[in-house]
């Protein structure tokens, strides 16, 4: 840092940024630097009387560069395209725990993961993805797999977006990882990278997860990303813990490879864990978690869940009049959401970042479902927001939203399913797939056709239908190989058109 100082101007994140260290340590040397340290706004600098003292007294010109951009010369052009993707994703969401790595570090990630496997033909797998490195390394290595699993819509909405410009094999996946992997995303890859929340719960979580996403444990290897503050050790070493704890050994720790734009209390910057499984780590990573955030309703020391008074009223409201409500569920649509006959649903969804409430929605199969949710959630926001949510249910649900109830901060959505013989033919076919939202896209498409044309249509001919109408909606194999609670929300438009168009023709 010091070093930083006798060369130029220097903003205080970037005193933290490059040298990695926390903000206190930065404030308290600049404090004891004294009068030898000149201040411009928010901006520093040894007094240049001063400087060359302090380059001959700590020997300073023998340093290495710090700045990772000087360490990618030779790659002008990949880091311009990373930069500009970095700039244009959705912004950071604090209650995911986002916080952005700069674009060189995204590079670095990719670099380094070409270097050290061969990723020709190989599968990567991304547990979450805000930095968009599965971009980065696609560009590094085109003969790269890899899947996206992230909770963020929009972060999976961008990233499909580009990967299709760019013709990379990126497959996007929704999923709360609480609440399970996507089968579609289960003992699939050879690698595994993520950025977790850094908690010891959300590393635990995120890296059992990604130990059953290996195919296999034995050659795979997890490579997590994670910081904290030389100030605060104890920290490291529950984090460190958790993951002895999955019996996961430790064959590299690359400290401070990561720098980010914020998170200074750990010097914005991170290490990376690259993680072996042992015999035992997939019978060890069956603890799930919920609370994993620092921030927010669904931090570690947030409530997440909402009080009795409001979860009474929400059974009143699932039941009305001529229905049971036995208890009330809690988030997660990993299985089907079912109810014996005559009775309603009643799901308490209070701390959903967001996405949860349309996975819920389509989990659910029952004649009645109350979803509680806060009153701000961003599909009640507004009748855009609102059109959006009943817009893909319409062949199974229709959708009330009381607003400020039973609370002022939070909101009940009312799903009533719709007859399914008040449905035109191609609606039904669609309906068939809302109601088996837990099947594979394709298998359950190709059921509904031959079950619609009454036997008459055979399951090669329904597969030409489906193929057809895929192509001209835009749907990529995989899409159909996937369930459709899994698939990314933009997506699900597309997906319900084909097949109602393939009915209609």
């Amino acid at each position: 840092m010091v070093a930083l100082l006798t060369q130029e101007w220097r903003a205080l994140d970037e005193l933290v940024r490059i040298p990695a260290v926390p903000r206190r340590t930065v404030e308290e040397l600049l404090a004891v630097l004294g009068d030898d340290v000149e201040q411009r706004g928010d901006r520093w600098r040894l007094a240049p009387a001063r400087a060359e003292a302090y380059r001959a007294r700590f020997a300073l010109d023998a340093l290495p560069a710090l700045d990772q951009a000087a360490a990618l010369t030779s790659h002008t052009d990949l880091l311009d395209r990373v930069r500009s993707d970095v700039a244009a994703v959705p912004p950071p969401l604090a209650a995911l725990d986002h916080v952005q790595a700069t674009p060189e570090s995204v590079l670095r990630r990719a670099l380094w993961l070409a270097e050290n496997y061969d990723l020709d033909g190989a599968r990567l797998l991304l547990l979450g993805d805000h930095d968009l490195t599965s971009l980065a390394a696609c560009a590094v290595a085109p003969g790269l797999s890899v899947t996206v699993v992230d909770l963020d819509e929009r972060v999976l909405e961008f990233v499909d977006r580009i990967a299709r410009e760019r013709g990379y094999d990126i497959r996007c996946l929704h999923a709360d990882l609480r609440f399970g992997l996507p089968p579609a995303a289960t003992e699939w890859a050879d690698l595994v990278f993520s950025d977790p929340p850094y908690t010891p719960e959300g590393m635990g979580l995120f890296a059992a997860r990604g130990l059953s996403a290996l195919r296999e444990p034995e050659l795979g290897r997890l490579a997590l990303v994670y910081g904290y503050s030389d100030r605060a050790p104890a920290l490291g070493l529950k984090v460190q813990q958790e993951l002895q704890r999955l019996g996961l050994v430790f064959e590299a720790v690359l400290p401070a490879f990561d720098r980010y734009q914020g998170a200074q209390a750990v010097g914005s910057a991170s290490s990376l864990y690259v993680c072996q499984p042992t015999a035992r780590s997939r019978k060890l990573a069956e603890r799930p978690q919920v609370a994993i955030y620092t921030h927010g309703p669904q931090s570690v020391e947030g409530a997440g869940a909402a009080g009795e008074r409001a979860r009474a009223e929400l059974v009143r409201i699932a039941a009305a009049a001529e229905h049971r409500v036995e208890g009330v569920r809690g988030p997660g649509w990993d299985k089907p959401l079912t109810v014996p006959a005559g009775q309603a649903l009643a799901v308490d969804a209070s701390a959903d970042p967001g996405p949860w409430l349309l996975r819920t929605l389509l989990a659910s199969n029952a004649r009645r479902v109350a979803v509680l949710v806060g009153n701000s959630h961003p599909d009640l926001a507004n009748e855009q927001g609102q059109h959006a949510l009943a817009a893909p249910l319409a062949a199974k649900f229709r959708l009330r939203y009381l607003r400020s109830t039973p609370e002022p901060k939070s909101a009940v959505v009312v799903a009533e399913e719709v007859p399914v013989e008040s449905l035109a033919p191609a609606d039904r076919v669609v309906r068939h797939l809302l109601d088996r939202a837990h099947g594979k896209i394709g298998n359950i498409w190709r059921e509904a056709l031959v079950a619609a044309s009454g036997g008459a249509l055979t399951k090669n001919a329904a597969r030409d239908r489906i193929a057809a109408a895929s192509e001209a909606a835009g749907l990529r194999a995989h899409e159909l190989a996937v369930r459709l609670v899994d698939l990314p929300r933009h997506r699900l438009g597309a997906a319900l058109a084909a097949v109602r168009d393939s009915q209609a023709g």
